[in-house]
C-alpha cells in the first residue's frame, strides 16, 4: 500500500497545486472576454485545456531537470527516486494529447494555438530556461497564447479587445517568471544555467522584473475601457492584485544586496497569489463581479494553503524547508 500512496504523493506534487489553478483561470478570462455567451462546454475547455497543458508542462519541465534537481533539489520526485522518468514523460505526453482533443473539439483552429504552447512548453525546458531573458520572455509568451485559447473556446478567432489582455499576462508572468530565478540563483550556476540573475546578479535581476510587471500593470489599466461587462469589478480587483505585487517588490527591492532564497520564495509566493486575483480582475471585467469572486475565493484559498504546507520541501532540501540555514549569498 505504500507504494501506490508514494506514488500518489510524487505525482500530487509535481502537479504544484498551489500554482495549478492559475492557467485555467487566465483561459477562463480569455474566454470572458469573447463578448458572448459560452457554453458550459465552452468553459469547460477554455478550463481544462490550459490546465492539462500546465500539467503537463511541470511533468516535462522536471524531466529536463532531474540532472539540474538532482544537483540541488534531491528531494524533487524524479531525483528522489519516487517518480520515474519514463512515468514523468509519459504522463506529459498523455496531457499534451488530452490539451489537442480539448482544442480540437471546442475549434480546430485553436489546434494551432495549444501547438504552439506545447512547443513553448518543451522549448522552455529543453533551451531556453538557462538562457537568460529569453526563458522568461517565453514563459510569458505561454499564458498570452492561454488568453487567446480560452477566446478560441467560445469563438472562431479572439477578439481584438483580448490582445491588450494578452500583453498584460506576457508582461506579467515574464516577470513573474524572472522573480522565480532569484530563489535558484546557486544552483543554476552550479548546473550551468545562465539565467538572467546568475549573468547580471540578483539586483538587475529584480528591477527588470518590477520594470516588467509595472509594464503589466500600465497596459491593465490602459484597458480598462475594452472589458465588456463589469469595468467597477474589473478595476477593484486590479488594484487588489497590484497592491500584492507591490507587496512583493516591495521584500525583493528592500533587500540590501543579499537575497536569502527563503526571502526570494516568498516574494513569488505571494506573485502565485496575486496572479490569481488578476485573472479574476479579467474574468470580473468579463462576465461580472458575482463570477470571478465565485471561482477566486475557493482558488486562492486552496493556493494559499497547499502553498503554506507544500512549497517550501519542494523548492529546498529538507533543513532550509525546516527553517534550517539559508543558503549562502549565491552572486559573484
Amino acid at each position: 500500500m505504500a507504494a501506490p500512496r508514494t506514488a500518489l504523493l510524487a505525482h500530487l506534487q509535481t502537479w504544484r497545486p498551489y500554482t495549478l489553478w492559475y492557467p485555467g483561470l487566465v483561459g477562463l478570462a480569455g474566454a470572458t472576454l469573447a463578448g458572448s455567451h459560452p457554453t458550459t462546454g465552452q468553459l469547460l475547455v477554455a478550463w481544462a485545456a490550459p490546465t492539462l497543458g500546465w500539467v503537463a508542462g511541470h511533468y516535462l519541465g522536471d524531466y529536463y531537470d532531474r540532472d539540474l534537481d538532482a544537483l540541488s533539489k534531491p528531494q524533487r520526485p524524479i531525483p528522489s527516486g519516487r517518480l520515474s522518468p519514463r512515468a514523468a514523460v509519459a504522463t506529459g505526453i498523455g496531457c499534451v494529447i488530452a490539451v489537442a482533443v480539448l482544442a480540437l473539439w471546442a475549434n480546430w483552429r485553436a489546434v494551432a494555438v495549444a501547438a504552439a504552447a506545447m512547443a513553448g512548453i518543451v522549448a522552455y525546458s529543453r533551451v531556453l530556461k538557462g538562457r537568460g531573458l529569453s526563458g522568461n520572455l517565453i514563459r510569458g509568451v505561454l499564458t498570452a497564447l492561454t488568453v487567446l485559447f480560452g477566446a478560441m473556446a467560445v469563438q472562431p478567432w479572439p477578439p481584438w479587445r483580448a490582445l491588450p489582455f494578452a500583453l498584460v499576462f506576457l508582461a506579467h508572468d515574464t516577470a513573474s517568471n524572472l522573480v522565480g530565478t532569484l530563489r535558484d540563483v546557486d544552483g543554476d550556476r552550479e548546473g550551468g544555467y545562465a539565467t538572467v540573475p546568475v549573468r547580471q546578479g540578483v539586483r538587475r535581476a529584480t528591477h527588470t522584473a518590477a520594470a516588467l510587471y509595472l509594464g503589466a500593470v500600465a497596459v491593465a489599466c490602459a484597458a480598462t475601457g475594452l472589458v465588456p461587462k463589469d469595468t467597477a469589478g474589473y478595476l477593484v480587483l486590479l488594484s487588489a492584485a497590484a497592491l500584492c505585487g507591490a507587496g512583493a517588490f516591495g521584500l525583493l527591492l528592500r533587500s540590501p544586496g543579499h537575497l536569502a532564497p527563503a526571502l526570494a520564495l516568498r516574494a513569488h509566493a505571494v506573485l502565485v497569489a496575486e496572479r490569481l486575483v488578476l485573472a479574476a480582475a479579467v474574468v470580473a471585467g468579463g462576465a461580472g463581479t458575482a463570477p470571478a469572486l465565485a471561482l477566486l475565493t475557493p482558488l486562492l484559498t486552496v493556493s494559499v494553503i497547499t502553498q503554506s504546507r507544500m512549497r517550501a520541501r519542494h523548492e529546498f532540501p529538507a533543513p532550509l524547508a525546516d527553517g534550517g540555514p539559508t543558503l549562502p549569498d549565491p552572486r559573484p
